[in-house]
């Protein structure tokens, strides 16, 4: 090839990239998956993009108005996302948050009151000089763009230096709210009573504590304590039947829980567990099973590492109705559980093929499932159009 047809090809390369760089996100993301029509064990749905924008997507709620709220847990932002245009406006005014590799904003929640009393929900990070860190939750509310009011409902107890195991999903129910506080890496606090790790905490939405939380009276509890035994629970969701409190919690290498919260019951960490050490070897005495522990409903081994976790409750897809939704970062799918009485009795995993950290899932008002992606994505599934 001569000089000028090198130079030539050089200058056609140069453009081609010039346009790529140029072209609209949106364009990008959906070559990505342009069969973008899915067909599971029991319904046909359709994965569309709402926005690439997001780094690490940890939490996501909806306003009344559809516009959604996004956490994102490294940067320490809470975003509006508008779902139809995709426009993401940036939050102001946010608390100070400890940021980190594991840590910064969590969760948000948006109360089930909220066009009476506009109270919004933060779950975040917070640290000390020595820089040692813990768990805030604040309510606040939201003006324009920018936050106002905030409230500090709860501060976990005791700090650490350790940046793992926060937990930190947030639930209203009944003006209720629970949340929960992971294990921290410290598992002789775990079955300890008088810290709030590795513990399911209940308080009225107002932050105060309710007069019948099961430890209020035990000598040198933490009164707000619901329920322990818990390692690092990242998802939450209400039964819609029963009302009850399901979670699913990390195990170490194998043993990731589902469980039915009850107050004042031990979940069993570390003394009970189906997972082994990273290292490999068992956890403690190896143990499975102990009087006055609770069981998982249903267990994955080899672990998924589950996150976010929603029942399915809408219209759009009937054949989904009542079953369960959480994302797999590990395993890299969509999880789904179908129950019968209470037991899970079949498992389907779901978007194996795009490879993608599920971090939230989450159904939204419309009735489509959303996905919050560490890869920076926020998807919806929804019925295929006709």
């Amino acid at each position: 090839m001569g000089t000028l047809e090198r130079n030539n090809s050089q200058i056609w390369i140069c453009l081609v990239l010039l346009l790529t760089a140029c072209q609209p996100v949106e364009q990008v993301v959906e070559r990505a998956f342009p069969e973008n029509i899915i067909e599971s064990g029991v319904v046909k749905f359709q994965l569309d993009t709402i926005s690439d924008a997001f780094f690490v997507p940890f939490g996501m709620d909806w306003l009344p108005d559809g516009r959604m709220l996004v956490t994102e847990r490294p940067e320490g932002k809470l975003s509006l996302l508008d779902p139809t245009t995709g426009v993401v406006e940036e939050i102001c005014n946010l608390p100070p948050v400890h940021r980190r590799k594991y840590v910064g904003m969590m969760d948000v929640l948006v109360h089930p009151d909220y066009e009476e009393n506009g109270w919004i929900y933060l779950a975040y990070t917070v640290g000390r000089a020595d820089s040692a860190t813990t768990t805030a939750i604040d309510r606040v509310k939201l003006n324009g763009s920018c936050l106002e009011d905030r409230q500090r409902l709860f501060l976990a107890q005791p700090y650490y230096k350790r940046g793992d195991h926060y937990g930190c999903r947030m639930l209203i129910r009944e003006d209720y709210l629970f949340f929960s506080i992971g294990d921290r890496l410290t598992r002789d606090s775990v079955q300890s009573l008088s810290t709030h790790n590795g513990k399911i905490i209940r308080l009225h939405d107002d932050g105060r504590i309710p007069s019948d939380n099961p430890f209020l009276h035990h000598p040198h509890a933490r009164p707000e304590i619901w329920s322990y035994g818990h390692r690092n629970q990242q998802g939450m969701d209400f039964h819609p039947l029963t009302g009850e409190l399901w979670i699913h919690e990390h195990g170490p290498k194998g043993g990731d829980e589902i469980n039915i919260v009850r107050p004042g019951r031990n979940y069993g960490w570390p003394i009970i567990t189906y997972g082994d050490e990273y290292e490999g070897g068992p956890v403690g005495e190896g143990w499975t099973y102990k009087d006055g522990m609770e069981q998982p409903i249903y267990h994955y081994t080899p672990s998924i590492a589950p996150s976010g976790m929603t029942f399915y409750t809408a219209d759009q897809f009937p054949e989904w109705k009542g079953d369960i939704f959480l994302g797999a970062m590990a395993g890299r799918h969509l999880n789904r559980l179908v129950l019968e009485g209470g037991e899970v009795v079949e498992e389907e995993r779901l978007l194996e093929d795009f490879h993608w950290r599920i971090r939230c899932v989450k159904q939204g008002p419309d009735g489509a499932l959303y996905l919050a992606i560490d890869q920076g994505l926020i998807l919806r599934l929804r019925t295929v159009a006709d």
